[in-house]
């Protein structure tokens, strides 16, 4: 079985992960090439001007399917959750620019939905919402017939969605890389995370924001539909809800973050609000199957248009 599907539908290549088959990238490189490879014998990847490329993937599998279809197609586009539209990678004619915007006319071509989930993660610093949003989207791929989650980070703090599996593998080269990358919450970048979170078309988008209760982080929260509110102290709790409901945001859930507790605790307080706590949220752990993160998971899926 495959662990990651490659698929040509007119000029658009689907990709994505295969949830019934995790991979490590190393083994994911390998079977895209070994799947390019039968495309090409069969006919399917006979080039053309244009290439429009849909679906996540690591980075390095980018690197190799641009490497086999470099010389069969003249333009590559690929398509950014955040602006809705196919971005020109590469450009071999007149035709198209790199960095130019393909509009996606086709709405099975984005693959969305008319009323996408935008749920945001927030809370305290140092709460854990990191780890969760990883433990998240792990447990949402497992489940069945659900949307890939798409994860915008909006917050400058360095902690993108790599680093969560690279703090598993090292740590501290881990946390090298996010004090590297991390820059000032600005004016601007809110204005460009809002941007981000409004203009996502994916039927699932989980939005990680910084740990205070800002205008920025207003403006940012106020473009989204849903919020899981995370505190390691039970007492901010009330304050994030309140600040989440002057926004306009569905409170999905109101979690109590206990670092030293050894289980989490599930409550349905409402039909539509879960509470409780989750215990132990560590950087470069999989949480993932614990009760409360499924219990989360699938309270937000049951949340998608049927």
């Amino acid at each position: 079985m495959e662990t990651f599907h490659i698929h040509l539908q007119d000029d658009v290549l689907k990709i994505g992960f295969n949830p019934d088959r995790p991979a490590k990238t190393e083994h994911i490189v390998k079977d895209v090439i070994g799947r390019l490879r039968v495309m090409e014998d069969n006919g399917e990847l006979i080039g053309g001007p244009l290439l429009k490329i849909n679906g996540p993937a690591p980075l390095p599998v980018c690197y190799t399917l641009a490497h086999h279809l470099l010389d069969k197609y003249r333009t590559i586009a690929v398509f950014d959750p955040k602006t809705g539209a196919y971005v020109v990678a590469i450009a071999q004619s007149s035709t198209y620019s790199c960095g130019e915007l393909i509009p996606a006319d086709d709405p099975t071509d984005q693959a969305i939905t008319t009323s996408p989930i935008k749920v945001v993660l927030c809370g305290p610093p140092r709460s854990g919402k990191s780890c969760l949003r990883q433990g998240l989207k792990q447990a949402i791929l497992t489940i069945a017939n659900a949307p890939y989650p798409y994860v915008i980070t909006a917050c400058p703090d360095g902690e993108g969605a790599w680093f969560s599996e690279a703090a598993q593998r090292d740590p501290t080269l881990a946390r090298q890389l996010k004090d590297g990358y991390k820059a000032k919450f600005t004016p601007e970048f809110a204005a460009l995370a809002a941007g981000w979170v409004r203009q996502t078309p994916n039927p699932l988008t989980l939005i990680d924001v910084g740990g205070k209760i800002t205008d920025e982080n207003r403006q940012i929260m106020a473009q989204a539909t849903h919020a899981i509110i995370l505190s390691g102290d039970p007492d901010q709790i009330p304050v994030w809800e309140n600040f989440c409901r002057s926004v306009g945001l569905t409170i999905l859930a109101q979690v109590h973050s206990h670092y030293g507790a050894d289980c989490d605790r599930v409550v349905l307080e409402t039909p539509n609000i879960i509470t409780g706590q989750v215990h132990h949220l560590e950087r470069g752990e999989d949480i993932s199957s614990r009760p409360m993160v499924q219990a989360l998971a699938h309270h937000i899926v049951q949340q998608l248009p049927s």
